[in-house]
């Protein structure tokens, strides 16, 4: 282990991807504290490792790493960062095995070879087996830098609790209905001095519409729609500073974990043995146990393949809002 001075680690994307991989980068250093970590992402995600203080230098496929390296962990695994590490001169290569075949077998036959659970940070850790390197407690890590967290500052509200709701998701069996988040959202206000703070990327500005459309006139002041309009640093900062996080499965769930929030999480076509439930970070998890639909897809699906929809629909209103209003409540008293 001590012939380690350089390490290069690979996940080009995507936001939850990369984020789950910084509890492995401070177990590197841990494990290695005199090399230098490198790390090889798309441009589009390097804001979420720019602060990192296990990162010497980031790289992106554009501006590819050069030269050689003792230990390359490629977390991609895929033509794409097989290229990568190809242009280099490595030591020993090490790769994740996303075992997608156990997922297959998960949706096309119900079949779960997936054992206990096991969160994708410690199947990161897998790869390392032969090193030797040790897990932690720890969470997954971010850091906004001092602007960002000035523009967090500068919108937030003392005066009433703040709750972050992560509407969006890529795919649309993953994405709670617009009119259910309303229904959620209106029960909270009607019971609780809070603020809603709807956070996404551009393309998921239109659902942000379709909650607002959906609430009742006198709640819409009420929420602060920052769809599209931060940067992913500036999401992470202004999620470092809510009081609890309402969350489809998506990277800003994870993103959300790193600040250690209590996070409400709505599972649709998801299923925890994916492993992707928030990583040391406290959680309450609602899902619709007993479809035997569910999970469609390992990525999620633009439609309902069985026109239904029941992993969401039938995740009650009342009952994600009173979980909400409980937390709340002991965390005002």
């Amino acid at each position: 282990m001590s012939t380690v001075k350089t390490i290069l680690v690979i996940r080009l994307s995507s936001i939850g991807d990369i984020i789950l991989s910084t509890p492995l980068l401070r177990e590197l250093a841990v494990a290695f504290p005199d090399a230098r970590i490198d790390y090889c992402t798309k441009a589009l995600f390097a804001g979420l490792l720019a602060g990192n203080p296990r990162v010497h230098v980031l790289h992106t496929p554009v501006n590819p790493p050069s030269g050689s390296y003792d230990l390359v962990v490629d977390l991609q695994n895929n033509r794409r960062s097989r290229r990568i590490v190809r242009k280099i001169r490595a030591g020993k290569v090490v790769r994740y095995r996303k075992e997608n075949w156990k997922k297959w077998l998960l949706v096309r036959f119900r079949m779960d070879f997936t054992g206990p659970y096991r969160s994708v940070p410690d199947r990161y850790r897998d790869a390392l087996a032969d090193f030797r390197v040790p897990g932690d407690t720890g969470g997954c890590e971010l850091y906004p830098s001092p602007e960002e967290r000035n523009y967090a500052a500068s919108l937030s509200d003392s005066r009433n609790l703040r709750l972050a709701v992560c509407f969006g998701a890529m795919h649309a069996s993953k994405r709670y209905p617009g009119q259910k988040f309303a229904g959620v959202l209106s029960l909270l206000f009607e019971a609780l001095p809070l603020q809603a703070v709807l956070l996404g990327g551009p393309s998921d500005a239109p659902f942000a519409a379709d909650i607002l459309q959906a609430l009742p006139e006198p709640f819409r002041g009420r929420v602060v729609d920052l769809s599209g309009r931060c940067t992913l640093m500036q999401t992470a900062a202004v999620l470092e500073r809510c009081d609890g996080v309402l969350c489809n499965d998506t990277g800003l769930m994870h993103m959300a974990s790193a600040f250690d929030k209590k996070l409400f999480v709505l599972f649709g076509s998801s299923v925890p043995a994916f492993g992707f439930l928030p990583y040391h970070a406290p959680y309450e998890l609602f899902e619709t146990a007993g479809l035997r639909c569910r999970p469609c897809s390992h990525i999620g699906r633009d439609v309902c393949p069985e026109g239904h929809f029941r992993c969401m629909h039938d995740l009650q209103e009342v009952a994600v809002a009173g979980k909400i209003m409980e937390y709340f409540s002991h965390a005002r008293s």
